[in-house]
């Protein structure tokens, strides 16, 4: 059943710092444009110190605010990070904090799915519209990869970029207006090892020491091993979601995917071979911004209006887990 909503404000934070690839090639002692040549990216944004999570989402909130002409008159803020900022309490409750709403009362929670937070997070909040739980919902991603990499891994320290993103969505009645048609989620957990971060919860302790909290707070993925994985359980998924709402890879309209790295993109390129520029591409100069990547090229495509009312999205991407996650809108 499709459920009834418009997307009524949008907003994006880019960092100060705009790291460009040709400064990590000294770094890792390689000719210069090696970086670029080998990853496919030529910048990225990196946090400064206070850029926090919250104050990056803050930034990103007020100008996805200021274009719904909400004000403080919404219902809710999902904070839809794929790393927080501190375990407790939720990065969402900092957001509020940040943009002045502190007394409000306004609900806030966190929805994780690592880089499908987003995605996730939008989900839930359709499902609440749908049983009139709220009207309008504030979703925001903020996300610094860079504090968890390891400049002695090329493959995972240079594709990550840092930034944050907001969109207001609004429950409505217009039966001729945007609708979310169709979505899945997939987890399969025996993938669970190839991309961690295990430092910031439970499993590793105070008690275990200096060292061990240290090598914990480092991001490790099995790239090979994660696109091997999400290779395997996306085509399915995708037609799947594609033929609950009426449509197959051919008239699908815009193709809004995680931005998991350039080979990623492109091999989600080639699963829409009949017309590959479908599919949104901004790795580049973004980078991997873990959750805040798909709710980034929803607002690069609305702001550059990439797509038209009546036309259909198809959101796209794959999470540590790991996870597999589609969603078909029309605008």
């Amino acid at each position: 059943m499709a459920i009834l909503f418009k997307i009524a404000g949008w907003g994006v934070y880019r960092p100060e710092q705009q790291v460009l690839s040709r400064e990590l090639d000294d770094r890792y002692q390689k000719d210069p444009g090696w970086t670029e040549r080998q990853f496919g990216i030529s910048s990225r944004g990196i946090a400064s110190q206070h850029e926090t999570s919250s104050a990056m989402g803050a930034a990103a909130a007020r100008a996805a605010l200021e274009k719904a002409g909400w004000g403080d008159d919404f219902d809710l803020i999902i904070g839809a990070c794929g790393v927080m900022e501190q375990p407790i309490p939720s990065t969402s409750v900092l957001i509020q904090q940040k943009l002045g709403l502190g007394k409000s009362g306004i609900p806030t929670f966190d929805v994780n799915l690592t880089c499908l937070s987003f995605l996730s997070a939008m989900d839930i909040a359709l499902m609440g519209m749908s049983c009139q739980n709220w009207k309008r919902v504030l979703i925001v991603s903020s996300d610094i990869a860079s504090a968890g990499l390891s400049y002695d891994i090329p493959e995972i320290a240079s594709i990550f970029g840092d930034g944050s993103a907001a969109i207001c969505i609004e429950a409505t009645s217009d039966k001729n207006g945007s609708a979310m048609l169709s979505r899945k989620f997939e987890t399969y957990g025996d993938g669970h090892e190839l991309a961690t971060l295990r430092t910031g919860g439970t499993r590793i302790r105070v008690g275990e020491g200096y060292d061990a909290l240290v090598q914990g707070s480092y991001f490790d993925m099995n790239t090979f091993g994660v696109f091997k994985a999400a290779a395997r359980c996306l085509p399915k998924l995708i037609d799947i979601v594609l033929q609950e709402a009426g449509h197959t890879r051919e008239t699908i309209d815009l193709i809004v995917c995680h931005q998991a790295s350039a080979p990623g993109v492109e091999h989600i390129k080639r699963l829409f071979s009949s017309n590959p520029d479908r599919v949104v591409n901004i790795f580049p100069d973004h980078g991997n911004q873990i959750a805040t990547s798909i709710p980034t090229v929803l607002s690069y495509v609305l702001e550059n209006k990439l797509a038209r009312s009546g036309q259909t999205i198809f959101f796209l991407g794959t999470a540590a887990g790991i996870s597999a996650g589609g969603m078909v809108v029309r605008l």
